[in-house]
């Protein structure tokens, strides 16, 4: 009989070890200023692991005496289980979709946000913004927009510090655009949009979209759907850190753009 007890206080230490480990990584995105679904989610799982696993003993003999509420929790283990199936799936693909490069020469430059902590360029963003200046010296004579607004409790936007950074790379400020209104792709591009209208460019020219690897192809999706002629996008790797947090996040956002018609 100890080998069970044995056994099964291992599975509860190793649960409880996994959440605490995600737990952890999530705070301290968190309190690098990082704050949405694909940081929030873990931090809430992993806390709900710990908890059950520690806890585990009890939540089983309550569930034994409740029936109901134990096929209701079958129920929602085999949801979970094909949630996570589907979240695997959406991974192996966003880890095996081929990079794409610019074919042929872009009228304008639009570089997407991607958050800003304390005014400065995130880890992910910097990656942006370093291919966007990699882009602009190939392509000089494209305009350059910088997208975003302001993140949560911020006073500074995207965009500008987006412009701020590329101009200290060494853009000219006469070739870079600012667009600080935006909070969502879709946003991003129709607004860029608007800018590149009043400057002068023409409909049908074509763009050159610059974000992270994962997020490019819905990227080109949404402006194909917000009316740009000839779209494409170029993504920057994303570092290992935030990796798989901006995965989970793109997952929910395919799936949110999906309903509301996004592409």
């Amino acid at each position: 009989m100890m080998a069970p007890v044995t056994t099964h206080r291992t599975q509860r230490l190793a649960a409880a070890l996994i959440g605490a480990l995600l737990a952890a990584h999530a705070l301290w995105l968190v309190s690098r200023g990082l704050m949405h679904l694909g940081v929030m989610l873990p931090l809430a799982g992993g806390v709900l692991t710990m908890v059950l696993a520690l806890r585990w003993p009890r939540w089983r003999a309550w569930l034994g005496a409740r029936p109901r509420c134990q096929r209701a929790w079958q129920l929602a283990c085999w949801g979970l289980a094909l949630w996570l199936v589907s979240l695997a799936l959406f991974f192996a693909h966003v880890a095996h979709t081929p990079g794409a490069t610019a074919t042929a020469p872009p009228h304008a430059i639009v570089v997407l946000g991607s958050g800003t902590p304390d005014c400065k360029p995130s880890p992910t963003l910097q990656a942006r913004l370093d291919l966007a200046a990699q882009e602009a010296r190939r392509w000089p004579q494209a305009l350059v927009v910088t997208s975003g607004g302001a993140d949560w409790g911020r006073t500074c936007t995207e965009g500008q510090v987006m412009a701020d950074a590329l101009h200290a790379a060494g853009l000219p400020a006469s070739r870079l655009l600012v667009e600080g209104r935006s909070t969502s792709t879709d946003e991003n591009l129709r607004f860029s949009q608007a800018v590149l209208a009043v400057h002068g460019a023409p409909a049908m020219a074509p763009v050159l979209i610059v974000t992270s690897d994962f997020h490019a192809p819905r990227a080109a999706a949404i402006a194909r759907r917000a009316g740009y002629a000839q779209p494409q996008a170029v993504g920057a790797p994303v570092p290992l850190a935030t990796r798989y947090n901006a995965w989970l996040r793109e997952y929910f956002a395919y799936l949110s753009g999906w309903g509301l018609g996004e592409y």
